[in-house]
Formats: structure tokens, sequence, C-alpha cells
């Protein structure tokens, strides 16, 4: 009976091995869990390009847009363990929903094997050129000041409740300790257009999106909000170094994208498509192309890329609890 057994285990590693070594024998299909057109869209529909030349076989993009990106990422979830079906996860479908969403029709770590993060995109805080020139704010620590001194009197925009745009401006009235009016949006567009017209005073915008008007001057900078400075805008300071005497010491929020399969895919298989990610991020016109976005490439192991994960779902966790929010 024994001697069955091992036989029969040893046929099915032997069969997952040989499956995995002649992965892939079809097209693949890559969930964006997101409309089309946005930052992780397009690093989406890159490296998709790019992967069917190391694969042999096209990389299809789906957009499964819906409930903050949990429809998307649902769908691969419940998909057949083979890797044949990947999502471009995101801070907001792995780290930030789970605690925002009272009911998730998935587990973010159990349902789910981390194959590689693909990018990390900087915030950065902006305000409307005017407003900052009414009231005298140049930098971090003017805006910390006149928050102070004015209770209540600035507002930021963000693209909606729990979003991180929503949730790094909470953190920052709490690290702050500061009084701002939130003022959410139906999506990041409509909120830098409600910055840019003067309806708001400030945003945490992701620098994909902000990068463009910061140029032009139609936006301010006052600091990205990562624990580093941004390669596309390296002289901009972080938070902490803007505003370190003003308590924002350890202040780091950004926004990530990462290549996620159902679990129990094999091993093998994982491992594959992590080396494929790496061939592909290591592309000069790839790279180019993320940095245009203000997207920094950032391949992983599995392992490291399931150790964020878990990390972020702990800070992300204190955030939404501090900040009250919710989506029914």
């Amino acid at each position: 009976m024994l001697i069955k057994f091992l036989a029969a285990a040893a046929a099915s590693v032997f069969t997952t091995f040989a499956a995995a070594q002649s992965f892939p024998t079809k097209p693949l299909r890559f969930i964006v869990p997101y409309p089309p057109g946005g930052p992780l869209d397009t690093v989406a529909r890159t490296l998709a390009d790019k992967m069917k030349d190391g694969l042999g076989q096209p990389v299809i993009v789906e957009n499964k847009p819906g409930a903050g990106g949990n429809i998307g990422a649902d769908m691969v979830a419940k998909s057949p363990p083979d890797g044949y079906t990947m999502v471009m996860g995101a801070v907001a479908t792995h780290a930030i929903n789970p605690t925002l969403f009272p009911k998730m029709p998935y587990d973010a770590v159990k349902d789910f094997a981390p194959v590689s993060l693909v990018a990390n995109v900087p915030n950065v805080l902006v305000m409307n050129p005017e407003a900052a020139r009414n009231l005298g704010i140049t930098s971090v620590n003017d805006l910390v000041a006149y928050a102070k001194a004015n209770p209540g009197k600035l507002n930021y925009a963000s693209g909606g409740n729990g979003s991180a745009g929503h949730l790094a401006g909470e953190m920052f009235k709490m690290m702050a300790k500061v009084s701002m009016l939130h003022i959410p949006y139906a999506g990041a567009a409509p909120a830098q257009l409600g910055l840019l017209t003067g309806q708001t005073d400030l945003m945490f915008d992701n620098l994909a999106s902000a990068s463009q008007n910061i140029r032009s001057g139609k936006l301010k900078p006052l600091a990205v909000t990562t624990a580093s400075r941004a390669a596309a805008l390296p002289d901009l300071p972080t938070m902490a170094e803007a505003g370190g005497g003003k308590g924002l010491n350890g202040f780091d929020i950004n926004t990530w994208f990462g290549v996620l399969v159902p679990a129990n895919t094999p091993e093998a298989v994982v491992t594959r498509l992590n080396s494929e990610i790496h061939n592909a991020l290591r592309a000069p016109d790839v790279r180019e192309r993320l940095t245009r976005l203000g997207a920094e490439p950032t391949p992983t192991t599995p392992g490291q890329f399931a150790t964020l994960i878990q990390s972020d779902l702990k800070k992300y966790a204190a955030i939404v609890k501090a900040s009250g929010a919710k989506v029914d």
C-alpha cells in the first residue's frame, strides 16, 4: 500500500514538473482590475507585450474593472491554478481593500501566489499654485504651520474614500497633528481637475498622473510621499526630509503594481513567470516607458513580494481604521 502511495505521489510530482517544463502551450490572460488608460493598465500592457517574446505565447490583457479592483482580482483568485491567468494586482487590491470593504470576495494572501512586484509609483503632495501663493505656502513645513494655525480651513482632494490619496491625507493629518477637510471625488482624474480649477487646495496625487502638470507649472509639488526620492523628480524632497521637524519622519506611502496568480500554481510555473517578468523589466525600452510614467521598475522574488503584501496589509489596516473610511 505504501509503495502504491509513493508511486502515485512520484507520478503526480513528475506530471506537475513536466507540465511546468512545457509551460506555456497556449496564450495567457493578464487581468487588469481597472479601466483602460491608467498607469497600471499602461504598465501591464507594456509588460505583456515584452513577456510574449520570452514565453513564446501571446499575453492577452483584459480589463475587468469594478468594486475598487476586487472584481478582476477575484476572477483570477477563482481561476485554475495553472499559470495561464495572471492579475496585475495593486496596493489597493491586496493591501487596502481587505480592510476598507466590509466583505471581500477573496483572501488577499491565501487565494494568490505572488509572482513579482513590477513597479513602484510614488505619490506626490501637490497644491494649486494660486492657493499656495495666496496662503504663503512654499514647503511642507509652511503647510503644516498654516494648517495648525487655521484648523479645518484647508481641504484636500482624493479619488474617493479609501483611495491611496485619501489614506495619504489621513496619515499626514495624524502624523502632523493637523485638521483638514477631505473632499472625495469619483476617481483620480476628477479629483485632479478639481485641484487644477481651484475647487480644492491640495492633493496627494499619483506621480504618473501629476508629472505633466507639475512640469508645466499647473501644480506646485511640495514632496513625494515615499521613503526615498523619486527618480523622475530627484530634486523634490520626501515628506520626511521636507517635514522631519513637523512629525513626518517615517512617512511612506506609495502605489505599487505586481503580478499574482491563483494559489497552488506549481512553483516551477511561478518561477518561469518570475524570470520572464525580470527579463522584461531589464529591457531598455520597457524601463524607459515606465520611467516616463513616473513608475520605477522594481522586480522581486515571489517571497519578497509576499512579504511586502503582508507588511502593507498591516500598515494600511491601521490607517484605514484611524481614518474611518468605509466602502459599502
